[in-house]
């Protein structure tokens, strides 16, 4: 089971959408705003790892009595091996069906006065145990076994030619004791192998390291931990289940690599919940520079020349340029011909599903301009450029979420450790939120997908 780990925590970055201008242009270091994301993970824990876990623990011999004279001079000995790998059958309380097959080598002694004629014999039989499961939010599996007694394959019977002894009873005394001593022992390796405090703080301290998810961009992810819930555990016929959902911070930092966080010895208590949704919604970030937002907006308007009062007023634009004021992208764009001067729209920012942009809502208009004439043709102007901003400028997101989707589904599935693999799908994924920081645009990326925690080779 050293390779198991009960919780894991799903890590994605989502990819950088901007492009530096300019060569050996540096990052500037600034810390986006911390979203509050939550996880949640089916965990599917087939029982046969955990009967794997039995019969490595069980020796093959698992009982012997070398002495004739012990128990009364029972003039009997026995040895007791497991034949089969030990089988477990999830029950439908929260409680494990164990199957133990066993083989049995008898000899007893038939006399009196200290003269005794020995024979053995070999036969097999199955005993039965109930284990209850109890998962304290402590992180810690409780088991009570109970013995549900045997069944003989083959009865005991010593042949001694003309006499046959059934020595059933005799067998049958030794095998409930034995049976009561194995269920303790079942108690006590339980005990010690579940407990999985330590796989959490194995899980949770992976991500004390922030993780670069763009080195061309210096851009670090950050994922912290808040709290842990769990429902009860579902037992099947071959497996057990169990939701786990993740509350974690995201923060994303570019330029300087943030802190690392301390390494965690404990594990705060989970929360024991009735039940999780079956699919999850993790928000990220992606981050437009206002320098490519510029160049987008160079590469639609710049050096375009357009007509308005029916073709007797000709407008060129001659330098464009995107920045943020407040909560709202202004842009910039210098003119000649018909109207020279500098006009200033601006809008705020908001994402349009159908053309998969980062668009303008809320449109303003100002002209700045020295020549006072020009007020006359100000409005025709002001609907003509207004509303070739509103039509053709935007950010692309296409690339981002394609990209993003596909990157997060290789996330998804792929084995992060030996035995413990992960099978997802993304079903849907847009920004949510259009933000605005010193240096460019944030975009909050709303994730909804569905998980699943594989759990093999314990």
């Amino acid at each position: 089971m050293k390779n198991f780990l009960l919780l894991i925590i799903l890590l994605f970055g989502s990819k950088l959408l901007s492009q530096q201008v300019g060569e050996n242009l540096s990052v500037p270091n600034y810390n986006f705003p911390k979203i509050k994301s939550s996880i949640t993970m089916p965990v599917k824990i087939p029982l046969a790892e955990i009967g794997n876990l039995i019969n490595t623990s069980v020796s093959t011999l698992i009982f012997q009595d070398d002495s004739y004279t012990d128990n009364d001079n029972d003039q009997f000995k026995v040895k007791v091996w497991k034949t089969r790998p030990i089988r477990l059958v999830g029950g439908t309380k929260q409680n494990l069906l164990i199957e133990v097959p066993l083989k049995i080598w008898a000899e007893k002694g038939i006399g009196t006065m200290g003269l005794y004629n020995y024979q053995s014999t070999t036969f097999e039989t199955v005993m039965y145990f109930n284990t209850q499961l109890t998962f304290n939010n402590n992180w810690t599996m409780v088991t009570k076994t109970s013995p549900m007694g045997f069944k003989w394959i083959t009865k005991p019977v010593l042949d001694y030619g003309r006499i046959k002894v059934p020595i059933t009873s005799l067998v049958e005394s030794s095998l409930k004791k034995q049976q009561a001593d194995f269920s303790k022992t079942i108690d006590e390796m339980m005990l010690k192998q579940l407990n999985f405090q330590q796989y959490a703080i194995m899980a949770l301290n992976q991500f004390a390291e922030p993780f670069e998810i763009s080195e061309e961009y210096k851009t670090w992810l950050k994922i912290t931990p808040i709290s842990i819930n769990i429902t009860p555990l579902t037992f099947y016929g071959n497996r057990i289940d169990a939701n786990i959902g993740i509350d974690t911070y995201s923060e994303t930092f570019t330029g300087t690599k943030p802190e690392s966080s301390r390494l965690i010895r404990s594990v705060a208590n989970f929360n024991s919940v009735q039940q999780l949704p079956q699919t999850f919604l993790l928000q990220t970030t992606a981050n437009i520079l206002f320098t490519e937002a510029t160049a987008i907006a160079e590469n639609m308007f710049l050096g375009k020349e357009f007509d308005f009062r029916e073709g007797k007023s000709t407008v060129k634009i001659t330098s464009i340029n995107v920045y943020g004021e407040d909560n709202r992208i202004l842009i910039e764009a210098q003119t000649e011909g018909a109207i020279e001067g500098t006009s200033y729209i601006t809008g705020i920012p908001v994402y349009d599903q159908e053309k998969r942009k980062i668009v303008l809502s809320d449109t303003k208009f100002k002209l700045k301009t020295k020549n006072i004439l020009y007020k006359t043709v100000t409005l025709l102007f002001q609907g003509k450029i207004v509303k070739m901003i509103e039509d053709e400028y935007g950010i692309p997101t296409a690339e981002l979420e394609d990209s993003s989707r596909k990157s997060i589904e290789e996330t998804f599935n792929k084995e992060y450790y030996k035995g413990l693999k992960m099978k997802g799908k993304v079903f849907n994924l847009k920004p949510s939120q259009i933000l605005l920081n010193p240096l460019g645009i944030t975009a909050i990326i709303d994730t909804q997908a569905q998980l699943e925690l594989l759990v093999n080779g314990m």
